[in-house]
């Protein structure tokens, strides 16, 4: 998808999805996409991998939009994978393809925080047959574990599973800052 196609979808779902960014305006997204090249390539690779990136907020900090993966389930494109190169090394058989956190890194974006995660489920109801792995803090990693979370029963569950593990509806959403 060139950069033309690329920022029509994303005013599109901009414009349709206002109630994940009310605040916001198209042109002040679009004037973020001038001042930061690499920016097309990111988003680009996020939407090519189904995760339907749009603006969930401002990071406070420094003042850029956060662009998050906003597919109603996990990126059908980064599923199957476990959570890092640590454990994908452990793995003795069946080995997945990659690792979310690999994967993440090859994008140049962040893998969602619990407290994101949390956030973005108040905008809308993700992951209701999926799963997606977040960021997990380094006394669970260290232990071998990693943390995922979804959507049931109308209520947002954050889980723990094996670092090494992986399932065809268990991907991982990121996020980018612009």
């Amino acid at each position: 998808m060139n950069k033309e196609n690329l920022l029509e979808t994303l005013k599109e779902r901009f414009e349709n999805n206002m109630q994940r960014h009310p605040d916001y305006k198209w042109q002040h997204v679009l004037s973020k996409f001038s001042k930061n090249p690499q920016a097309y390539k990111t988003i680009q690779q996020m939407e090519s991998t189904g995760g339907e990136p749009d603006v969930i907020g401002i990071d406070h900090e420094s003042g850029k939009f956060i662009y998050c993966d906003c597919s109603i389930e996990s990126p059908l494109g980064r599923r199957s994978l476990c959570y890092d190169q640590e454990a994908w090394e452990k793995r003795k058989a069946n080995k997945p393809s990659g690792t979310a956190k690999g994967m993440a890194k090859d994008f140049g974006i962040q893998l969602l925080t619990e407290e994101m995660y949390f956030h973005l489920q108040t905008l809308g109801d993700f992951d209701l047959k999926t799963s997606s792995w977040l960021e997990t803090p380094d006394s669970i990693r260290k232990k071998g574990g990693a943390i995922f979370g979804d959507k049931r029963f109308g209520r947002t569950f954050i889980y723990h599973n094996g670092a090494d593990s992986y399932y065809g509806a268990r991907g991982f959403r990121g996020y980018f800052l612009l």
